[in-house]
Formats: structure tokens, sequence, C-alpha cells
């Protein structure tokens, strides 16, 4: 079952400070969406707004039709799952432990897990590719292998969106398109809608198949890849010149972009 997530005038900010004053989305179907745009654009507001975990100043954001605000926690967390920038666990805590997390929408207050939790726990375990680390400590993970951890806990939820801020923070460059094909793996496996914010615009234009692009907290661009990531947009997004090419990988071919020199420098 497919399932719509949509931003209706929304106003974004945290006590007095505006940071999105108006704007509107829509997603309605299953597809990676990559929101980019420099520092302070308004990126992790808006997936934040859209997660529930902000409460818009106006406007509303409404899942499946009905303002996410009004419906219980727990049929949020059975459709979508959120992933944010910066996690915290005990060290302590097994992997077991932490993916099981992921079964409490799905559970009464005190209910032990049953096969059906064991089933989907082992399913996003295998997904994940961290079964051998079911009872290692969090605290021994290297920074990929966390990353994949709190990902299982979130598929464990059974999500049909999932929202991702910033996901390779931190990971080395093997472990970035390590998680990365995951994402794009798990999207065509599961069919599920992937929301990720990016700063790595190679890995936004290689795995997304959608841009949203916003500046000064307004949605500057809206679309597919090939019509977001142009070098007319990044240079109005992020002040440098680039060159865009197209590289073939594997029989598939996807667009990358070099930045060579910045047009602020130049006009000045």
């Amino acid at each position: 079952m497919n399932h719509t997530i949509e931003a209706q005038s929304i106003t974004l900010g945290y006590g007095s400070k505006v940071i999105i004053p108006k704007m509107d989305i829509v997603i309605d179907k299953p597809e990676i969406i990559s929101i980019i745009g420099p520092n302070g654009s308004g990126k992790s507001t808006l997936l934040k707004a859209l997660s529930r975990l902000l409460i818009p100043l106006s406007g509303c954001v409404l899942l499946d039709g009905r303002d996410i605000h009004t419906l219980p926690p727990r049929e949020v967390a059975k459709i979508m799952a959120i992933l944010p920038q910066t996690v915290h666990a005990p060290g302590d805590m097994t992997v077991y432990d932490l993916v099981a997390y992921g079964r409490m929408p799905y559970k009464k207050m005190f209910e032990k897990l049953d096969s059906d939790d064991q089933e989907c726990m082992a399913a996003a375990l295998k997904a994940t590719g961290i079964r051998q680390m079911l009872h290692r400590r969090l605290d021994s993970l290297s920074g990929g292998e966390r990353q994949r951890a709190w990902l299982a806990m979130a598929l464990a939820q059974e999500p049909r969106l999932l929202l991702l801020d910033e996901p390779t923070t931190y990971l080395d460059i093997h472990h970035q398109l390590e998680l990365m094909k995951l994402v794009c793996k798990l999207h065509q496996d599961m069919q599920i809608t992937v929301i990720m914010v990016l700063h790595d615009l190679n890995h936004a234009a290689r795995f997304s198949q959608r841009m949203i692009a916003v500046k000064d907290g307004l949605l500057f661009a809206d679309g597919p890849v090939e019509e977001v990531f142009t070098v007319e947009n990044l240079r109005a997004l992020y002040g440098v010149e680039t060159t865009i090419m197209t590289i073939e990988q594997g029989g598939s071919s996807h667009l990358v972009c070099f930045p060579h020199d910045s047009c602020l420098k130049q006009k000045a």
C-alpha cells in the first residue's frame, strides 16, 4: 500500500525564529527523494516537520490525508520510521536489544516479543547485513556498523516511509557508499519511500529519483534528478561553478558534479 505525506502551507521555526516561511510538498509514490541545499537552508527542519518531530507554526503535515499530529504515535510509527542525524543509546546495549525497540509500536506495555516480532527482526538484520553482530554491544561497533544497527531498528518497524537525516555523516567513503547502496536496495526490494537529507550531491544524484532543493527556507526546485541537478541550479544554490558529467558504471549511468570555482569570489 502506498502512503502519501503532504506539507500544506507549512511555516516552520523555533520559538520566534522562522526557518521556513511557507512550503508545499506532496510525496505520493515509492521513490528515493534527496533534500539538498546549503547549510542553514532548512533541510533538517523540513525533515523534522515531515517526520512529526516538529509542529508547524502554521499549516499542517498530512499523512494519508490526516493531520499527522492528530494521529496516535503508534499508528504513525507503523507507517513511518525516522533516523535522525544524531542518535544515542547506552553503549552496553546489544544490537538485538536495539533492533527490538523497532517492534514497540506493535506491542502493549510489558508484552513480550513473539514469533512474528522475531521474524521481522531477523528480516531487518538480514537486510542490513548484521545478523552476525546480533549479540555485540553497540560500543564495540564501528561507525558504519552502528549506522546499520540503527537502520535495522528502523526497518523492524516495517515502515512504508523511511526518513533519514544525513545518514552518511561521520562515515568514511567506503561505509558511505555501502550505506547508500543498502538504502537503494531496501527501496527496490521493499518498495518503500525514502526521504533523506544529504550534503553529498553526488550521492544524491546517483541514488535518488527525485530532488527537493531548499534555499533560505524556500522551495527552490523540486523534480527528477536530471531537472534539478544542473549547473545553473547548483550555482544559484551554493555559489559555485560546477561541471556536470554522466558516468557509466555497471551497465547504468548517473550524473556527477565537479565543483571548481566560487562564482561569488569571481564577482568580487
